[in-house]
């Protein structure tokens, strides 16, 4: 039998704080909460998940490489603060050819002005923001079918 194929769900700094950090913004699901959703919703859908996290941003440059060389079928993005100041997210992405979907628990374009220019966005095909938690459901639907 074929392996399933993976999808990487990769996040970005002080994802790690989810639940605790601005609920108000964020919601009160853990990264936890989310990766183990996203564990049951990816059985449902005949693929796999990869879910990391990261506050170093050549962490996620290097993840962003290796699914390209493993295959993976789609990648899943929340870089967090790095969506809006990463030339090299955006260069990563463009140099691989695996779909890369960029993802926000918040609307950055409700939010300060200087969250309203995602690097990541210019090179990712595309953006799922604005459901809280249900942003990552979202993307990885879409990703599955991809």
């Amino acid at each position: 039998m074929a392996a399933k194929p993976v999808i990487y769900v990769l996040n970005g700094p002080n994802l790690n704080l989810l639940g605790t950090r601005e609920p108000e913004i964020y919601g009160s699901d853990t990264l936890d909460d989310i990766a183990g959703r996203l564990e049951d919703q990816a059985q449902g859908l005949g693929v796999m998940v990869d879910v990391r996290q990261s506050n170093h941003e050549g962490h996620l440059v290097d993840w962003l490489h290796e699914a390209q060389a493993h295959g993976a079928k789609a990648v899943l993005l929340n870089a967090g603060a790095y969506t809006h100041t990463s030339i090299a997210l955006h260069d990563a992405i463009k140099s691989i050819k695996v779909p890369v979907i960029e993802v926000h628990l918040s609307n950055p374009h409700k939010r300060e002005e200087f969250r309203h220019i995602s690097y990541v966005g210019q090179a990712a095909m595309a953006t799922v923001a604005g459901f809280g938690a249900l942003s990552y459901s979202v993307a990885l639907d879409a990703a599955a079918k991809l």
